[in-house]
């Protein structure tokens, strides 16, 4: 056998065989010996970015967990992790998996209330906290969460005067922890070996649409094997180069960044601040790139907004060869080949425009591009894929470990999420309900039994998505089945599909669509501040606020336009009919949306009964009186006289 072949097969025998039934805590103990200085972690903080070893990972997140012990945490044991990504939070996660607790990641602009039903529910003695703002936002839960005995800190800025029984920074806890493993030389493996398949990875949560968040264990095994499903279907290979950047308590976030981040290898790069996510991506010019669609309409308008500022010879060539290449993939699409000409103008437009596109983004090295989350937009995702970024539908849920299906990179179609991944079953019930099975999919809601005996029957998880499956195994999914609703005359439809569609126009950040039980459609619209505004200050719209803005005539109109494309896709009997925009967004800390920004309906349609009355009632005008909700916890009210505009 050649020098080489030895080699390789030396590196095989060193990788995860793809076996669910190990934990993270035994996997990163492989992959420090047998990789313990290739870089797991690097952290851009002051402007450095800090590298991390696999060896120096798993010293890191042993001493800690031999210093949590130390303060009596325990099997079973839940710990708080409240703030932006951090890497000290993401090897707190892991230390508390490897004793067999429970770590609970919290949105970090979460409410008091929010955290304290997160604290209550999992009666949490202990919290990881990123810096000041998240160690008050503890410190005043503990009059109403007295089991709260315990929290450490990472950024000591601003804590050092505090005296508090119970608070201690990273620093302490992990010296802690090493004098410990010094002193006590098998505490070491014991700790690596503590961990179960099925005990507990993550504590994370549903999105709460129709009340409070339910709460989802996801077992070692859960995990590993969502992470197994998704290397076979070609959703990430070994070392991969990742931005974690997604908020920690979206699902999302910890299987591609802690499940596949140390089962397979990859390089974890970790933004300063999420302000400077997209210079910081540009820097690293990840591998692999999971985005929800609003992220990468986001970007997109980024792009439109720098051609608007550049000279007009710059951006005659832009729009020419984005529209060859959208018009490539429009033929891909539906199957057909693209003539030499356009094939030649394709990599023409890789040397002038598309190439420097991607390595001003950081999207030069990407090998795969994933979305999901919701739909997107057709324009959004033929741009990217004109690019030569090989943009691609995720679909996957909190109780299934986040993946479920995967557009294959040469059977992309705009209306699927492609077929179900290896080692996922999918069926489709008689109400038209998407279900799944798979060792991914969790064992139940954390103490609720009921809602636990609903979701998961006969071994099958009832996903609560409607949709169906193509002759070819192709899924396409609708929508909620809980929001299958009727208009007065009986037509079927769903709410949630509509409002994607809308949101595919950039002006339009969230919209509510009403009908049920109506004689027709109607909408409330959010538009989105940045695209409006931009669109605005180049048409020389003057505006002082987003209540102006969103009041203007012409916005109305750009809103209308945006409708009227959606309503031309739409039977006659499902046209959106009368619409306003509103005066402020939905927000999460207004209890309108979720953290993942799902609409919560039954608090919409309470909170605006009065623009919803007045759509249907036909008047021109209504004054709507808003509850808003500030940073404090603090309450106001904004009052504007909306305009309702008739399509």
């Amino acid at each position: 056998m050649r020098r080489d072949e030895l080699a390789s097969a030396a590196s095989a025998a060193t990788q995860w065989d793809l076996n669910p039934q190990t934990t993270l805590a035994r996997l990163l103990a492989v992959n420090a010996q047998h990789h313990g200085k290739q870089v797991a972690m690097r952290e851009k903080a002051l402007g450095i970015w800090q590298e991390t070893t696999w060896a120096g990972l798993l010293d890191e997140v042993l001493a800690v967990a031999a210093g949590l012990e130390q303060h009596g945490f325990v099997d079973g044991d839940s710990m708080l992790v409240l703030g932006d990504n951090r890497a000290r939070l993401y090897m707190g996660m892991l230390a508390v998996g490897a004793l067999g607790g429970y770590a609970m990641p919290v949105y970090p602009d979460a409410t008091p209330d929010e955290v304290l039903h997160f604290a209550s529910e999992a009666n949490a003695r202990f919290a990881l906290a990123e810096d000041q703002e998240q160690v008050d936002k503890l410190l005043e839960l503990r009059e109403k969460a007295p089991s709260l005995r315990c929290i450490v800190y990472d950024d000591p800025r601003g804590l050092n005067h505090y005296k508090v029984d119970g608070l201690m920074g990273w620093e302490a806890l992990r010296e802690a922890g090493e004098k410990r493993l010094a002193a006590e030389p098998a505490l070491r493996e014991s700790i690596i070996g503590r961990s179960r398949p099925e005990g507990p990875a993550v504590f994370v949560h549903s999105s709460g649409t129709t009340g409070k968040p339910k709460g989802v264990v996801l077992q070692q095994r859960n995990v590993l094997a969502g992470v197994r499903n998704g290397f076979k279907g070609d959703v990430f290979h070994w070392e991969e180069s990742i931005l974690a950047y997604l908020p920690m308590a979206w699902i999302g976030d910890f299987a591609v960044t802690m499940a596949a981040g140390v089962a397979l290898r990859f390089t974890i790069n970790i933004p300063e601040r999420s302000e400077t996510v997209l210079r910081n991506l540009r820097e690293i010019a990840p591998t692999l790139y999971l985005a929800a669609p609003r992220s990468w309409d986001n970007m997109l308008t980024t792009i439109r907004v720098r051609m608007e500022d550049s000279t007009p010879l710059k951006k005659r060539v832009f729009d020419h060869f984005v529209d060859v290449g959208v018009a490539v993939e429009r033929l891909k699409l539906d199957g057909k080949s693209p003539s030499a000409w356009q094939r030649l103008q394709c990599q023409l437009g890789e040397w002038l425009v598309f190439g420097p596109v991607k390595d001003q983004l950081g999207l030069n090295r990407m090998r795969v591009a994933l979305t999901g989350g919701e739909a997107m937009g057709e324009d959004t995702f033929l741009f990217y894929r004109a690019l030569g970024i090989n943009l691609r539908q995720l679909y996957g849920q909190t109780e299934s470990s986040a993946f479920n299906a995967v557009q294959a990179a040469d059977e992309v179609r705009l209306h699927t999420v492609g077929r179900p991944l290896p080692g996922v079953e999918c069926r489709i019930a008689d109400d038209g309900e998407i279900l799944l099975r798979s060792e991914s999919v969790f064992s139940g809601y954390f103490q609720n039994e009921e809602a636990t005996r609903k979701t998961l029957i006969d071994g099958w998880l009832q996903s609560g998505d409607a949709g169906y499956v193509e002759p070819d195994g192709h899924l396409v999914v609708l929508g909620r089945v809980a929001e299958v609703v009727h208009t007065a005359k009986g037509e079927r439809f769903i709410p949630n599909y509509i409002e994607n569609r809308l949101k595919f126009s950039p002006y339009v950040k969230d919209v509510a669509v009403l009908g049920t039980g109506r004689d027709y459609l109607c909408a409330m619209v959010c538009i989105d501040i940045e695209a409006v505004g931009h669109w605005a200050e180049v048409r020389g719209i003057p505006y002082i606020s987003y209540a102006d803005l969103s009041q203007k005539p012409e916005v109305y109109e750009l809103v209308a336009s945006a409708i009227r494309r959606v309503n031309e896709a739409l039977p006659e009997g499902l046209r959106i009919r009368r619409f306003a925009d509103l005066h402020k967004e939905f927000d999460p800390d207004d209890g309108e949306i979720t953290r993942t920004r799902k609409l919560r309906r039954n608090v919409i349609e309470d909170r605006y009964r009065v623009v919803i009355d007045a759509l249907y009632g036909g008047a021109e005008t209504v004054v709507m009186k808003a509850q808003i909700t500030y940073d404090t916890g603090d309450t106001g009210v904004i009052e504007r006289t909306l305009a309702l505009r008739n399509l």
